[in-house]
């Protein structure tokens, strides 16, 4: 091992289409040999080869239309071992010491909940006692154990999640992800061909643009944000620059900074309606907490109350729960006294985001007449002080972004 005295620890993460093939897993040894040759600790976290978890689902559905999600997390979880391992043998071959870990070797507790797990805490023991012997240590992404010593997956896009927290626990230098973009767009770049790389970004930001699309999860950007853990977005597959994510604040005059930073969208949204409920005290509680029980995540909450009495509420879910919300909801339907349940998917969210907007009055207007002149309707709206996001047809979505990105102008952003 060639040191030049950093002795800093490093952790990289990358992406299933990183490891899709030996090949690819033998190109990425190479870059983490590289980092580790320059002298740093390195730790990488890596997700399932290419569409590996999608033919395990695939393959489970073929068993059962209804599998238990102790054994459906069990099994989604060998994805990132067979990665894991092959990527360990491949920098052994390339003659340094390297050792594969599954996330429960690697010290990492979540909570109970199975396909949706939140980490408790990460025990470093392990991985601190294979550093300090010289090992390149490789984590399974994506799992961790609970209580019950069951294994347990971190949902989709929880790779990003395990290495940042990793990064955390270990106190790391930083954390780089590599994936099959070099970075983080001012828009999806295969829709709006004039879209810009970020170079440099903050928390709070990439948090609005992760939550609604953009390329990392929103979980990762969180813990990044609260521990303090700079990371680093770039393509596996070249050595462009890429994006730096950390607390950073536009260097220009104090108010006349970039307003909107990027467009984010996010598909495959559904809609429900609850018409002619008893508008009275507790009602939301009632409605919304069989859903949290039930690992439902809800968006964006549109309540109207009539001369009556009576209240409609509408909400966006994510469409591959729209089946057990509307189980769920069926069970509490007759005790909220709700006249009818309907729902909608094929429904799309197109956001504007920055830090800029926020006191800065005209952009939801804006956002509004540019919709309105692509024929774009506005289904419903949900703001924080940093975006402006509408629920629009999914048909329509390439054209919102498109004309959004051009709208403002964001193909003329330098960041």
């Amino acid at each position: 091992m060639i040191n030049n005295g950093l002795n800093k620890i490093l952790v990289h993460k990358y992406g299933g289409s990183s490891v899709s093939d030996a090949k690819k897993i033998a190109n990425v040894a190479k870059r983490i040999a590289s980092a580790y040759e320059a002298g740093f600790q390195m730790v990488a976290v890596c997700s399932a080869m290419g569409d590996t978890t999608d033919d395990l689902l695939d393959l489970a559905s073929q068993v059962t239309t209804n599998p238990q999600p102790r054994e459906l997390d069990l099994l989604l979880s060998t994805g990132e071992l067979v990665s894991a391992t092959l990527l360990a043998m491949a920098i052994a071959e390339l003659g340094h010491p390297a050792i594969s870990l599954s996330g429960i070797q690697a010290g990492i507790h979540t909570d109970e909940m199975y396909g949706k797990a939140r980490i408790d805490n990460i025990e470093t023991d392990r991985i601190n006692k294979e550093l300090n012997e010289g090992n390149i240590v490789i984590v399974a992404g994506f799992q961790g154990i609970n209580i019950n010593d069951d294994v347990t997956t971190l949902g989709r896009g929880g790779s990003d999640t395990t290495a940042v927290a990793l990064a955390a626990a270990l106190r790391a230098d930083r954390c780089e992800v590599y994936t099959d973009v070099d970075g983080i767009y001012t828009a999806d770049p295969r829709i709006a061909k004039q879209a810009r790389k970020i170079t440099h970004i903050g928390y709070e930001e990439m948090l609005e643009l992760a939550c609604y699309g953009a390329k990392m999860h929103p979980r990762s950007i969180e813990l990044g944000s609260v521990y303090n853990v700079p990371i680093y977005v770039a393509s596996s597959f070249n050595d462009d620059p890429g994006t730096l994510i950390d607390s950073y604040v536009q260097e220009q005059t104090m108010e006349n900074r970039i307003k909107v930073t990027g467009i984010a969208y996010q598909r495959n949204i559904a809609k429900i309606t609850l018409r002619d409920v008893p508008d009275k005290p507790g009602l939301a509680g009632a409605l919304f907490e069989p859903l949290t029980n039930d690992g439902i995540s809800v968006d964006t909450i549109v309540q109207n109350t009539s001369a009556d009495k009576l209240t409609d509420i509408s909400f966006t879910i994510d469409k591959n729960d729209l089946p057990a919300t509307l189980l769920t909801l069926e069970k509490i339907t007759s005790v909220l006294g709700s006249g009818q349940l309907l729902s909608e998917e094929n429904l799309a969210m197109v956001s504007i985001v920055g830090s800029g907007m926020q006191n800065t009055p005209g952009y939801a207007s804006k956002m509004f007449t540019i919709l309105a002149k692509g024929s774009i309707n506005i289904d419903m709206i949900t703001t924080s002080e940093i975006r402006i996001s509408c629920i629009i047809s999914e048909d329509k979505l390439e054209d919102a972004v498109q004309l959004l990105h051009q709208g403002f102008e964001l193909d003329r952003v330098v960041n």
